[in-house]
């Protein structure tokens, strides 16, 4: 996973504080100003989410305006999570 959150420019795991992800670890990599994907770490996997927000300085701490699980559990040997992936950043 270390390959996809660095070739995509995720930022850092960090705590999120805003509730949304039940205090789980996020990191994040911006597709504009106020759309961005976040994966969410949690005891099972990795989640991908993408999200609007007013600015990336929301993220983890405010709840974002639009939030819409994209993957549940990615898994990068399944294409079909790849590809969805890569739909949004490519």
């Amino acid at each position: 996973m270390e390959n996809v959150f660095k070739y995509y420019e995720f930022t850092d795991f960090f705590k999120d504080e805003s509730g949304v992800f039940s205090g789980n670890q996020i990191c994040f990599t911006a597709l504009n100003d106020t759309h961005f994907l976040i994966f969410e770490k949690n005891e099972y996997g990795h989640n991908l989410f993408v999200s609007k927000f007013s600015s990336k300085s929301e993220i983890g701490i405010s709840t974002p305006q639009i939030l819409e699980l994209v993957i549940e559990n990615y898994d990068k040997s399944l294409p079909k999570h790849r590809i969805a992936l890569r739909a949004y950043l490519d």
